[in-house]
């Protein structure tokens, strides 16, 4: 039986997905495929490079590695050009791009060891595109081109933004491609958030994962009776803006000891009021 991770977007969030893969990994728990949309597309094309339990933990480490400025590089000058209109975005790409062009093992999509599709939304046609050949850097940014944050990506005769914008929880292309044990890992969103965010991106990212949110608990009830499918929890409460790097470790962690508790003692699907939109 084919078995598929599907990993959604959620900025730096995404730490999230690597103790997920961590837990999964203790287990005995590996994909056949991976289908990933914004930040779940970058950690899918990590582990389509490194298979097994050396993946899953070289996973974690690269994200106790990163810092923010190494994603979200400060540019006021773009920023300003940006908001005049003159660019077609406020944050440069180049940060993101040297991260994948230093971790992923393969050039082209096709290529990676663990067939791989990655998710990314025509900016024209709002129509999502499913991306399995081609070049893997430009498909990986443009999936996780936040519209607006970062620049669209032109692959192939079609402009490209965040694969989260048309379908961040990419089930339905794992069915597609024959998965029948299908485990998701959402990185879930701030639901205790104590203050609005203060930048525009942070309120840019919040207002995104708010949106995100909504559509989780109705993907889940659409596939539950087709497939085998395990919903990992997302943690909660989280009060970490989706643009702090700073708590990485201890979600890291927090996320391989609740997903690990979930799939040795439960075995019934998450609430959907967990799943969407909720306060405390």
């Amino acid at each position: 039986m084919t078995t598929a991770f599907v990993l959604s977007g959620g900025g730096s969030l995404g730490s999230v997905q690597a103790g997920m893969v961590l837990a999964l990994a203790e287990r005995k728990i590996f994909p056949d495929l991976l289908v990933g949309t914004s930040v779940g597309a970058v950690n899918a094309g990590w582990l389509a490079g490194h298979p097994g339990p050396d993946g899953a933990r070289m996973l974690a480490d690269v994200w106790r590695s990163i810092h923010r400025s190494d994603v979200f590089p400060t540019d006021l000058r773009g920023g300003l050009l940006g908001f005049v209109g003159r660019r077609d975005h406020l944050v440069s790409a180049r940060g993101l791009r040297a991260v994948l062009r230093k971790h992923l093992t393969f050039d082209r999509l096709e290529d990676a060891t663990i067939p791989l599709r990655v998710v990314a939304t025509d900016i024209t046609t709002g129509e999502e595109q499913v991306l399995a050949t081609g070049d893997a850097v430009d498909a990986i940014v443009a999936s996780a081109a936040i519209p607006g944050v970062f620049s669209p990506v032109t692959v192939g005769n079609r402009v490209l933004v965040d694969g989260a914008v048309a379908n961040n929880i990419p089930i339905s292309h794992a069915v597609a491609a024959g998965a029948r044990r299908i485990y998701v890992l959402p990185t879930g969103y701030a639901c205790a958030l104590t203050r609005a965010p203060r930048s525009a991106l942070g309120v840019a990212l919040q207002a995104l994962t708010l949106m995100l949110a909504q559509g989780l608990a109705r993907d889940v009830k659409r596939f539950e009776t087709e497939v085998d499918l395990t919903v990992l929890p997302p943690l909660c409460p989280l009060d970490v803006s989706p643009v702090d790097f700073s708590h990485t470790d201890e979600l890291i962690e927090r996320s391989r000891v609740s997903s690990g508790d979930w799939l040795d003692h439960s075995h019934q699907m998450l609430p959907h009021a967990v799943l969407g939109l909720h306060h405390h």
